[in-house]
């Protein structure tokens, strides 16, 4: 039975999350409203709760958390036709302006006044209800469980930065980071055709390296306090057989960018995907000598239908990212090891899992 009322994770300052109630939405002519099932904690969010915000994003106002979300169409507005009460979605929580000169070229994702949740702007979507351009929401196939729904999102982050890398079938990619973003780049590396792939991070970070294993990368790096950038580039090019045609760089960190620069090969491309370091400086004179194409990647630019394609034929394997359950009402202890970094993917079930009928789970 749905709920009749509205609970919302509504982050009010630095480490102050509270559950709100909140009105239960209505659709617009061109909107669904969802109910959430299954929303998984992205870093944004602790940056929000932690720091209060990231970059240019900075809470202004209360906002409800969360964006990595799927669930159940429960109203339907009256100019949409493809979707229906009942059924299961997952939800693409960015979407342009649709009248700026950035929408009309196809770049809704960086749109200056798009509705992309959670920003300043716009409340997330971890909360019972949320409503959603129904554009926006992409019917799951029977056999996709809530949790992989919801793991399309970051998904997508991964297939566009792979896109926007311009990865190839033989490639040879580095990536470093092995949280998420990291893993789901892993992961959309390999589906594109990389055949050998490293992925560096810190020496504590066992856990995630060991996932990494799993995903079936080539070889993992644990970055040690007393490692050089030399030392790191002599040892990326002993698991790469050379340098590197494509690195994802996903830690947002000085150094990881500086090794990227070197580890790659002439006329090799670099694509910036995390969120670190405001400043940096970097060997830009080896990069232009030899024509070390460095590009960026923010959220995705129509990549879910492409993540729910190589997710639904079980062409990749979603599942492993998953490692801590909790349902709303734990929404405080699910946010405390998201931050602490004890587990990989952490998902809030918004429907308790044990009278949930709106899909499957993993273990």
């Amino acid at each position: 039975m749905a709920p009749n009322k509205n609970l919302a994770a509504t982050v009010y300052g630095p480490n102050d999350l509270r559950l709100d109630e909140r009105p239960i939405p209505e659709p617009a002519f061109n909107e669904v409203v969802v109910e959430v099932d299954t929303c998984g904690i992205c870093g944004t969010d602790i940056h929000f709760l932690k720091d209060g915000g990231f970059g240019a994003q900075r809470l202004v106002k209360p906002i409800v958390l969360g964006h990595e979300s799927a669930g159940v169409v429960r109203k339907v507005g009256s100019a949409v036709t493809h979707l229906k009460v009942g059924d299961r979605v997952a939800i693409e929580p960015a979407a342009g302006c649709r009248t700026c000169d950035l929408c009309k070229v196809g770049k809704y994702n960086i749109c200056l006044d798009g509705k992309h949740c959670t920003t300043q702007k716009h409340d997330g979507n971890c909360s019972n209800y949320y409503a959603q351009y129904a554009d926006c929401c992409f019917k799951l196939p029977d056999h996709v469980t809530m949790e992989e729904g919801a793991l399309l999102e970051p998904l997508a982050v991964g297939v566009y930065a792979g896109r926007r890398a311009d990865i190839r079938l033989g490639q040879r990619v580095i990536i470093f980071g092995a949280g998420p973003i990291g893993l789901v780049c892993l992961i959309a590396a390999k589906a594109m055709g990389a055949t050998r792939t490293v992925i560096l991070d810190l020496e504590h970070a066992k856990h995630r390296l060991e996932v990494a294993k799993k995903l079936g990368v080539t070889d993992v790096i644990g970055i040690r306090k007393e490692d050089t950038e030399e030392d790191l580039v002599k040892r990326i090019h002993e698991i790469l057989g050379g340098p590197a045609d494509r690195v994802l760089e996903c830690s947002g960190s000085q150094p990881g960018m500086r090794v990227a620069i070197k580890a790659t090969r002439n006329a090799g491309r670099i694509c910036l995907v995390g969120l670190g370091n405001k400043d940096a400086q970097l060997p830009m004179v080896d990069a232009i000598s030899r024509e070390i194409e460095i590009t960026t990647a923010m959220r995705y630019n129509h990549d879910y239908p492409a993540a729910l394609e190589i997710v639904a034929s079980g062409y990749v394997d979603v599942k492993p990212l998953v490692s801590h359950h909790f349902d709303l009402q734990d929404v405080h202890e699910a946010f405390r090891v998201a931050s602490q970094g004890e587990g990989i993917k952490i998902m809030i079930h918004l429907v308790p899992r044990d009278t949930n009928n709106h899909g499957k789970f993993t273990n």
